[in-house]
């Protein structure tokens, strides 16, 4: 199933765009709205990844110097 933004596809539609290249650019835009979303899920491991090796990098620096 396609998935595409409504609201985009009914004001291209309105604007005079041919249904078919209204219907590719509402698809384009949900696509991209979800390759956004798997990239923020990506970066919030990253960021949590980056915070454990953080602590442990301060752990180790502690233990040595003090």
């Amino acid at each position: 199933m396609t998935m595409m933004v409504s609201e985009l596809y009914d004001a291209l539609e309105m604007a005079g765009s041919p249904k078919d290249k209204a219907a590719a650019a509402a698809e384009a835009v949900a696509r991209h709205d979800k390759d956004m979303a798997e990239i923020k899920a990506s970066l919030l491991i990253v960021k949590w990844l980056l915070a454990i090796n953080l602590v442990f990098l301060l752990a180790v620096v502690f233990k040595v110097y003090m």
